[in-house]
This record gives structure tokens, C-alpha cells and sequence, in this order.
């Protein structure tokens, strides 16, 4: 529990995307998010709310720990889409740093998704996300995340 205690606020996000994925693609977009984080349940449980002030949409993650596995289970939520996107990813944290999976579809298409949280400091953390078509021999990353604290 308390995992993603360091997510608590507002947070200014540079994301970096690929423009297509899994076609071998190396061209990235680059725009800017803000981020409104709130826990709960004591450490156990962990909500934000991103806007992305260019692209004209909004997504919101719920993230809630289960203490008798360890584990976290992320669901994510998209305001176009207006769902919670199954199946959540779930993971946990090992010397600071969180890997979260799940088998998911692209475009119709099965794939291991996998999220990382890393260089988590007071101020700083960085979120990843890559999809694995190959039983997760590779992964090609899709969307980086490097989220820096707004001052207060």
C-alpha cells in the first residue's frame, strides 16, 4: 500500500507517443497533459485525471491495491470513449519501480501491454507504456510519460 502515494497532486506531462503503433514506426508526437492525482483508502487506492489541453480529450486512471495478493490493478478510462477499458493492468512495485501487464487488443489486434513507473523522486516520475506481440520476447514502446510536480 501507498505505492503511488507519490502521484498525489498536480502534475505537469510532457508525452512523447508514437504515431503508429506496431508498424515500426519511428515517428513520436509530442504534447502536454496535466495531471490531478488524489488517493484514498489509506494508500490503497489512487485516482487522477489527465487533460490534454491539445488533443481535446481527457482520461482518468483508477488505480486499487489488493494487500492480500500485493498486487495493483490500473483501469483506465478515455472521455471520448466514455468506458472502463477492461482488462486493468496488474503488477507491483520491486525497488522502486512498478511493472504492470495485461493482455489487451490494438486495433483489433492481441497484444501484451506492459506499463512501467521508474525515476519516481519528490518532484519527478516517468510512465511508459509498450506492447509485446511475440510472447514478450520484444517490446516496442509507444508512449512516454515524464511527469514533472506543479509548483503550488
Amino acid at each position: 500500500m501507498g505505492d503511488f502515494d507519490f502521484y498525489v497532486g498536480t502534475w505537469n506531462v510532457v508525452n512523447r507517443r508514437l504515431r503508429e503503433r506496431l508498424t515500426g514506426s519511428d515517428e513520436w508526437e509530442e504534447f502536454p497533459g496535466v495531471s490531478v492525482a488524489h488517493g484514498f483508502f489509506g494508500g490503497g487506492g489512487n485516482f487522477d485525471e489527465i487533460t490534454f489541453p491539445t488533443k481535446g480529450f481527457s482520461g482518468a486512471t483508477l488505480r486499487i491495491f489488493d494487500p492480500s495478493t500485493e498486487q495493483w490493478s490500473i483501469y483506465w478510462m478515455n472521455s471520448g470513449r466514455g468506458e472502463l477499458e477492461q482488462p486493468p493492468m496488474v503488477g507491483r512495485f520491486v525497488d522502486g519501480v512498478g511493472r504492470f501487464y495485461a493482455d489487451d487488443k490494438h486495433e483489433g489486434r492481441p497484444v501484451r501491454c506492459r506499463f512501467i513507473w521508474s525515476e519516481i523522486t519528490a518532484t519527478t516520475a516517468r510512465w511508459e507504456q509498450a506492447f509485446s506481440v511475440d510472447g514478450e520476447r520484444t517490446w516496442e514502446t509507444n508512449w512516454i510519460m515524464t511527469s514533472t510536480r506543479a509548483a503550488d
